[in-house]
């Protein structure tokens, strides 16, 4: 992954959770921005694996918490009005990194 392809990947983790806060959680989209920022503790996850970073590995269907399994979880929880917020920011989370593995692939 370049430099470039990183700081990207990064700005999108903190913005993309922003835009859509703002427009989905018009009223409260300070705290729901935050929330969702707070899902990249999802990554502590890499933490399992060895090595923990690998620029040029998929997350998705790798991580325990990139899994299938749990990424239907998350669409699961946007159903559930408590989690909805949680749940945005996990998935949010996975499509950026998802998006990451299909450029990988090109």
């Amino acid at each position: 992954m370049s430099l470039m392809a990183t700081v990207v990947h990064m700005a999108a983790h903190f913005l993309l959770p922003g835009a859509l806060a703002r427009v989905f959680f018009a009223n409260r989209w300070r705290v729901a921005w935050l929330i969702m920022v707070a899902t990249m503790a999802v990554d502590l996850d890499h933490l399992l694996a060895n090595p923990i970073f690998d620029p040029n590995r998929c997350s998705i269907g790798f991580h325990p918490l990139h899994s299938y399994p749990a990424i239907a979880l998350y669409v699961g929880a946007l159903w559930f009005r408590p989690f909805r917020v949680v749940a945005a920011g996990l998935l949010i989370h996975m499509l950026i990194d998802g998006a990451d593995c299909l450029r990988m692939m090109s």
